[in-house]
């Protein structure tokens, strides 16, 4: 199934929760809605279910508007963040519960119960009530439920975050392949960069309402249209330095109150040439800066030893850099150290509008 939001525009009273979205799912797409808490995604995807009824815009499934279709006619199927299991039935009647309600026959909801708990190896604990299972099970069973009927469009609205660290790896895994294995598309909602990044097909960032950006994981780290998002996606997040762009003789420079970086000649001009305005932010990753080299001074705030590498926090004249350093680097706080970026790895953005002077 297709689905393609038209302009669509949810309101609470004077709060715009989604404003002027438009956006497109392809056909067996997995599709990832990230953004901060009240960014409006899990609205969106409340729209999409049909539980809102958009303020303006269209809501299409396969080219049909679907805007006054109840959710009960759109073939969805949905697994919430708090997994709304029946406390006083057991995992199969759980999941039978929405064949049992389209009056199938006890043999073929046996079967499609079997089939699906098979298919989430979950075969050994359909007789115990959600009370007895663990938080991974519970989840595996909102699933199941949500998968048994069929559905032609699957809608996740953060059904990881209550788990542990290790079973929400193991399960971001399993949920991709699952869902690359039934071909069913799929909108996840989530605040969690890495889950988005690690199992989406293409990601849309929202902040306030409005679309950022959408593009494959590769395509949002490399090539951030804006500092929102720039700032978003990344573990750790980019690091930000109030610059000037300077031109002499040719040849472009960044320059900040304690230091003053060549820049190559493609990203000078690609830059020159969008803005008129000399002041500039700097984007550079953690991972695009050496340490204990280069022109840049400052002094070790801390070191976080993180066991593959390590993430050091650099004082540079009151501007906090952080960077990835190699497992095994020691240093003792206000210790003296210099710091290399990766000039083909910067990023320039306008001071006043956020936008991306090179993407």
């Amino acid at each position: 199934m297709r689905v393609f939001l038209d302009r669509v525009s949810k309101h609470f009273g004077p709060v715009k929760a989604v404003d002027e979205l438009s956006l497109e799912i392809g056909d067996k797409e997995f599709m990832a809605l990230l953004g901060p808490s009240g960014c409006g995604k899990t609205t969106t995807l409340l729209i999409v279910a049909g539980f809102y009824k958009p303020t303006t815009g269209l809501v299409l499934f396969d080219d049909q508007v679907v805007n006054d279709v109840p959710p009960r006619e759109r073939n969805i199927g949905m697994v919430f963040q708090s997994y709304a299991l029946y406390p006083h039935m057991t995992a199969f009647d759980n999941i039978a519960f929405p064949l049992r309600l389209r009056k199938m026959k006890k043999q073929k909801i046996e079967e499609k119960v079997k089939a699906v708990a098979s298919l989430l190896h979950i075969e050994e604990i359909l007789y115990r009530r959600p009370g007895e299972l663990s938080g991974g099970q519970q989840q595996r069973v909102a699933l199941a439920r949500a998968l048994v009927k069929e559905p032609s469009l699957l809608l996740l609205d953060e059904p990881l975050s209550n788990l542990d660290a290790k079973l929400r790896i193991m399960m971001r895994a399993e949920l991709k392949r699952l869902q690359k294995d039934l071909g069913i598309t799929t909108i996840f909602v989530t605040h969690d960069q890495i889950e988005a990044m690690t199992m989406a097909d293409r990601v849309a960032i929202l902040e306030s309402g409005r679309l950022q950006q959408v593009g494959s994981p590769e395509e949002l780290y490399n090539m951030p249209i804006n500092l929102f998002v720039a700032g978003f996606i990344g573990t750790p997040p980019m690091n930000f330095l109030v610059a000037t762009l300077e031109e002499a003789e040719g040849k472009f420079f960044i320059k900040t109150s304690h230091f003053s970086l060549p820049l190559p000649n493609a990203i000078g001009q690609k830059a020159r040439s969008r803005t008129t305005s000399k002041a500039v932010i700097i984007g550079i990753r953690p991972e695009d800066i050496t340490i204990g080299q280069g022109e840049i001074q400052g002094e070790i705030y801390i070191v976080e030893p993180l066991g593959r590498d390590t993430l050091v926090t650099v004082d540079v004249g009151g501007e906090t850099i952080k960077v990835i350093a190699p497992a095994g680097f020691k240093a003792d706080p206000h210790e003296r150290i210099r710091l290399a970026f990766s000039l083909e790895k910067i990023y320039l953005f306008d001071k006043e509008t956020g936008k991306s002077l090179i993407i």
